[in-house]
């Protein structure tokens, strides 16, 4: 009984592989936040010249400006006090961080020693839950290994052997779709797909919630998404075996046209939208963070012979997503009537920023030629005065904004952390 009482009472403690964009606004959201009493992050190598570079990064952000007047405005003082240098410690707003800098290999991280019952892995380099955690290049899984409960990887997962399926422990979840799915008794290795995935669908829930939109034929999305640290500042030489070239030309002076898993990704959370051919992909273009979901979905509608009584229009998509605005608790959509540019939503927290003044749809008849449909009887298509049907649709145009980095996607994986640590004690 006393060492179950011990376990409850332990203050909970947070662990971050990697300081990069992801890892580096994670601890601020967390540093802000409050809930973890302490933060364990491994670097996993010497930076600059000791502590004081290390504080300097990790303050100081070009996007976000310093963390100090990010977090209490124009006219507050420095948060972060170095305590020991010689052991990466420091206090960041009064909670203890320490820095750890020797560590690459997850499974040589010690999470155990500091007590870290959930890790947070932002690297970007180990997405494959079917590598064994001894694995000598690392794994996803040596985190659990080093003493964690549970992972939460800052990226989608990605299987290299396509001969092998998902793991039962390891799950894909969003917050505010689908994050109750958690099982503390299954669930190890957990997902937070993308910050494309999670704009979109916070985008495509409230569609599907609603009767007159939930019966989506076909949809699209393209992401005009800001461009990330795997992209080259100015032309570089492709690695071996590399195939998206765009990548390596200049961020500063090109718009980057590339993929998305965002559509594979959304399958994976809202199971419904398996049925619907979504096609998806990623425009890049020159600026630093916030990005824009612009999702083209066809509905079928009622229409008279004049083409009159449509039931799906403008104004009924904007007040699906006003109504989900309205009826969100937790405000993880927002909607705007406003003629925003990105600068104006840098840092909103939101999953998704639906731009409403500039959504629009169009009704139109689509002629379907029976004797095209497959297995469809002979005596069913005798039995239409003409072979083609003209079938009522709207396309519609739905746009989204969402800050990729700190506003829609850090925010919503610090949720979904302290929702799962809540499940796993």
């Amino acid at each position: 009984m006393a060492k179950v009482q011990v376990f409850e009472n332990k203050p909970p403690v947070l662990g971050i592989n990697s300081l990069g964009r992801i890892g580096k606004l994670t601890l601020w959201h967390h540093v802000g936040r409050k809930y973890f009493k302490e933060i364990v992050v491994n670097l996993g190598r010497e930076a600059g010249t000791g502590m004081d570079a290390i504080a300097q990064a990790i303050e100081k952000d070009t996007t976000y400006g310093l963390l100090h007047r990010f977090l209490y405005g124009i006219k507050s003082e420095r948060l972060i006090q170095i305590t020991d240098e010689k052991k990466g410690k420091m206090l960041i707003d009064g909670v203890p961080v320490t820095i750890l800098r020797e560590a690459r290999n997850p499974a040589e991280i010690p999470w155990r020693q500091y007590g870290a019952d959930i890790v947070l892995e932002c690297t970007g380099k180990f997405k494959d839950p079917t590598i064994a955690s001894d694995n000598k290049n690392g794994s996803i899984r040596g985190h659990l290994h080093g003493g964690a409960k549970a992972v939460i990887n800052s990226s989608p997962f990605k299987i290299k052997n396509k001969a092998l399926s998902m793991p039962d422990d390891a799950v894909t979840l969003i917050y505010g779709i689908n994050h109750t799915a958690f099982d503390q008794k299954k669930h190890q290795l957990v997902s937070a797909a993308s910050c494309t995935t999670t704009g979109l669908a916070h985008m495509i829930k409230p569609l599907l919630a609603n009767e007159e939109t939930n019966n989506i034929l076909t949809a699209s999305m393209s992401t005009i998404h800001a461009v990330t640290n795997s992209q080259s500042v100015l032309d570089s030489v492709p690695k071996a075996g590399e195939i998206d070239l765009r990548k390596n030309r200049s961020i500063l002076n090109n718009i980057i046209l590339t993929s998305t898993n965002a559509a594979k990704a959304l399958a994976e959370v809202i199971p419904e939208v398996q049925h619907i051919g979504f096609m998806a992909d990623s425009i890049r273009v020159p600026i630093s963070t916030m990005s824009l979901i612009v999702l083209n979905a066809t509905f079928q509608t009622r229409k008279n012979k004049q083409g009159a009584e449509m039931n799906i229009n403008t104004k009924m998509v904007n007040e699906i997503y006003r109504k989900a605005a309205e009826n969100n608790p937790e405000k993880l959509i927002k909607f705007t009537m406003e003629q925003n540019v990105p600068t104006d939503l840098i840092g909103v927290d939101a999953a998704v920023i639906i731009e409403g003044q500039f959504n629009h749809t169009r009704t139109a008849f689509i002629n379907l030629d029976l004797s095209h449909i497959p297995n469809l009887p002979a005596d069913v298509i005798k039995a239409f005065p003409e072979k083609l049907m003209k079938v009522p649709v709207v396309h519609s145009k739905i746009f989204g904004w969402y800050d990729n980095e700190y506003g829609s996607y850090t925010n919503r994986m610090g949720d979904l952390t302290v929702y799962i640590h809540k499940n796993i004690l």
